[in-house]
């Protein structure tokens, strides 16, 4: 693997990858949670997915150990696992190349065509979960701020929705320092969703990704 696409890169952006044997060794240092289905990751320079595809992999391994023998959880749960990827890129073709490989990895696991649902809700949660933009300013590429969506699963094939503001619950450490006026709070009390959508399935998703591609394409 090269790791370094140009030298202006680097000077421009400090565009360095990680080699995928140090990857695995510090994966390695939590272990537990990159093996549990719907533990969080979020990389804040995701690139083209050094990180989050062996996450992704690790997820996938402890699907296939807890719910290999039924297609129906297997499906629901590797998306889950899915879900709980998150990476923020500046560059653009970093983060598209993040998506494809995400997808690719996610699509071959589950044996998966471009038409079939499953398919293309992980293209919709893909869109949302790797964002284009700058971690540091918490904008994206067009100057918003960057929204995180929280996935839950419900069970019997129903996922939950939940956006949030990235700016906003990156200040919950602080909030809940010792000695803060909003000490005595609790999270819930505090961080609220901009948004809480109803209760949706697979084909929810893909139903988005078709509405999303359709109006790429106008």
């Amino acid at each position: 693997m090269n790791l370094i696409r140009s030298k202006q890169r680097v000077a421009d952006h400090g565009e360095v990858f990680t080699p995928p044997w140090l990857v695995e060794k510090m994966l390695d240092l939590v272990k537990g949670e990159t093996e549990r289905i719907d533990s969080r990751f979020l990389e804040p320079a995701c690139g083209s997915g050094n990180f989050l595809v062996p996450v992704l992999q690790r997820k996938l391994a402890a699907v296939e150990t807890k719910f290999g023998k039924s297609e129906f959880e297997k499906r629901n749960y590797a998306l889950l696992g899915l879900m709980c990827c998150y990476g923020i890129e500046l560059l653009a073709d970093n983060i598209a190349e993040c998506r494809a490989n995400m997808l690719e990895i996610f699509s071959e696991y589950l044996r998966l065509e471009q038409s079939d649902e499953f398919f293309r809700a992980g293209s919709h949660v893909l869109s949302l979960n790797l964002i284009h933009g700058d971690a540091r300013t918490m904008r994206e590429d067009n100057g918003s701020p960057i929204s995180v969506v929280e996935w839950g699963y419900r069970g019997k094939g129903l996922f939950q929705r939940r956006d949030f503001r990235l700016d906003v619950l990156t200040g919950m450490a602080g909030f809940a320092e010792e000695g803060s006026l909003f000490a005595h709070m609790s999270a819930h009390e505090i961080f609220r969703p901009t948004f809480t959508y109803p209760p949706m399935t697979a084909r929810d998703l893909a139903l988005a990704d078709d509405e999303d591609r359709s109006g790429d394409a106008a």
